[in-house]
């Protein structure tokens, strides 16, 4: 059966049946972000995927969880609250000029002990970082002619039953098609592309958000 079309009253309604249905930290950050980078507010993922996030690390017990892009921290906020007490979240960001209100948030949710925060180009810095354990999830929100090479250096980096969960897959529908011929709507068509025929990942495509990938090693 074809999902339901996610109007603004669909949507509200969504975010009225999660429990809790409030989140006032994320709900301050989403309220800062706004109005200190209001034309880039849109970055951070809604409460819809946030609360699929603390979810998806609490059911699995991951206890490190990498994240590629993390902007004003939200969605770094949402996962590092799900983790064990001796759990980490390792961040990677090419910049730091948004850290101010990330740690601020982090403070607040009482997670800031649980992040580090590794800043550069997300390749380069993913590739020399020496991790003491394997990956039980990552989270995948950054440019999107990157996504390829984040894939393959998280993909061996994996635990056994660890997954990488890409974002912006659907793109507000601009990869369906070849109309959309701008730089990351084309890159983004080639990962999805790539990632569903590949014989050695399991993959799943979920319409949540702007369109979130699951992806974990056959």
């Amino acid at each position: 059966m074809r999902w339901i079309q996610m109007d603004d009253a669909v949507f509200d309604y969504v975010q009225r049946h999660a429990n809790p249905s409030h989140d006032p930290v994320s709900e301050q950050l989403a309220a800062t972000t706004q109005e200190r980078w209001e034309d880039r507010a849109g970055m951070n993922i809604g409460p819809d995927q946030g609360h699929f996030l603390e979810m998806l690390v609490a059911i699995t017990g991951a206890e490190l969880v990498v994240e590629v892009g993390t902007f004003t921290g939200m969605s770094a906020l949402w996962m590092a609250r799900a983790l064990p007490e001796h759990g980490r979240l390792i961040c990677f960001d090419i910049t730091d000029q948004y850290l101010d209100i990330a740690t601020e948030a982090w403070d607040a949710g009482d997670v800031t002990d649980r992040i580090e925060m590794v800043i550069g180009p997300a390749a380069e810095r993913l590739a020399e970082y020496e991790f003491d354990r394997p990956i039980d999830l990552a989270f995948v929100d950054a440019d999107k002619t990157g996504y390829q090479s984040y894939l393959d250096l998280l993909l061996p980096r994996l635990s056994a039953r660890g997954v990488i969960l890409v974002d912006n897959v659907l793109w507000s529908g601009a990869v369906v098609g070849d109309d959309d011929q701008s730089e990351s709507t084309v890159a983004l068509r080639a990962f999805n592309d790539g990632v569903a025929a590949r014989d050695d990942v399991v993959a799943v495509m979920l319409p949540i958000g702007d369109g979130v990938t699951m992806i974990r090693r056959r």
